[in-house]
């Protein structure tokens, strides 16, 4: 599958979609939609099979200052306020010219539902609640980011989910989602549960997730995979200033005891907005384990200088520090410092939005 047969895909389902909603009613709209961002990436200090550091590398960034994606969205209005919507999106490297993840067209989002005065409710396939950490993450979620010192973990998506949000009362809001395992010997298996709760107000907001990952046996095992997650976290903004701060807490209670099974993982951030079309990014994290896994602190600064509002180019570096027993990456999940490294990596590019 490459960038080519998905946007064929695309072209065809919405020409169909389109026909269909046009002959079915006046009030429908289909919307092709998407974001294509590519780059360079630099990290040092990697470590080889032998566990040993020096290493360095170049390679294309595709992903890592956000995520390249194609989808289709509709919606029906039927009547007395309610209306059916649909959604499918994939995610896919540019430079690569391949999906993100398993080789699969739609891997971000594919679901149908209903919106009214009651909420909104969707059936399918969409990104896990941890993602919602994006809101309170000062990066936007880069390869820099909230993501990098939990090894990817609020990157999960949700396969056979169930998702309702509710109606916003006076600034607040609620999401509450499910997974469904879909095992024949045991309904908690490969499940996935959610809930997050918001308040936002014109200069501020507060938000909290807690979501729960269970493995092939109902169990949490892995720290950074399947586990248990608390999330709380906020912004603020003060004219051209945003400030963010988040606090996580994970937990694995049926990891081995050769892996840590409890991590807090907490950091404050900034954007400033210099011109209308430059706005810098400046944060902070860190995250610590148990049973002798070490910490870890991370530093990022960035730039994203806006050309038009669908065209921006990006710049953003950082650096790690591990204690003696970490080993985490300057970015998130891979090419990892020999334990107690330190860590460089940055990346630059450009970003279209349609």
């Amino acid at each position: 599958m490459n960038v080519r047969s998905i946007a064929m895909a695309a072209g065809v389902a919405c020409t169909c979609l389109g026909i269909g909603a046009t002959s079915a009613q006046a009030q429908s709209s289909v919307t092709l939609y998407g974001r294509v961002v590519a780059g360079l990436d630099y990290q040092n200090n990697i470590a080889n099979d032998a566990g040993k550091g020096g290493g360095t590398l170049w390679r294309h960034a595709g992903n890592q200052w956000g995520t390249s994606m194609l989808g289709i969205k509709g919606t029906e209005d039927l009547g007395g306020g309610m209306a059916a919507l649909f959604v499918l999106e994939g995610g896919f490297d540019l430079p690569a010219a391949k999906p993100n993840g398993a080789d699969l067209l739609l891997n971000r989002r594919a679901y149908v539902g209903l919106q009214d005065y009651w909420g909104k409710l969707v059936l399918g396939k969409n990104l896990a609640i941890a993602n919602d950490v994006w809101y309170i993450d000062p990066t936007g979620q880069q390869f820099i980011g909230t993501a990098t010192l939990v090894r990817g973990r609020n990157w999960q998506g949700n396969d056979n989910g169930i998702e309702y949000t509710t109606p916003t009362w006076g600034g607040f809001s609620a999401t509450v989602q499910t997974g469904l395992g879909e095992q024949t010997d045991g309904f908690t298996k490969l499940r996935k549960d959610g809930i997050s709760l918001v308040y936002a107000a014109s200069s501020y907001e507060v938000r909290a997730i807690y979501d729960v990952a269970r493995d092939k046996n109902g169990k949490y095992s892995d720290l950074f995979n399947t586990s248990k997650e608390f999330t709380l976290g906020g912004t603020a903004t003060f004219d051209d200033l945003k400030m963010f701060a988040g606090y996580q807490r994970l937990s694995a209670p049926d990891a081995p005891l050769n892996a840590p099974s409890k991590a807090t993982h907490y950091w404050v951030g900034a954007n400033y907005k210099v011109t209308p079309w430059l706005t810098l990014i400046g944060s902070m994290f860190r995250v610590t384990q148990n049973r002798n896994a070490g910490s870890a602190n991370l530093f990022m600064l960035g730039a994203n200088y806006a050309l038009s509002k669908r065209t921006l180019l990006y710049a953003s570096v950082g650096k790690v520090y591990n204690s003696a027993t970490a080993n985490f990456s300057v970015e998130a999940t891979n090419n990892n410092p020999p334990a107690g490294g330190r860590q460089t990596g940055t990346y630059f590019g450009m970003s279209h939005s349609f």
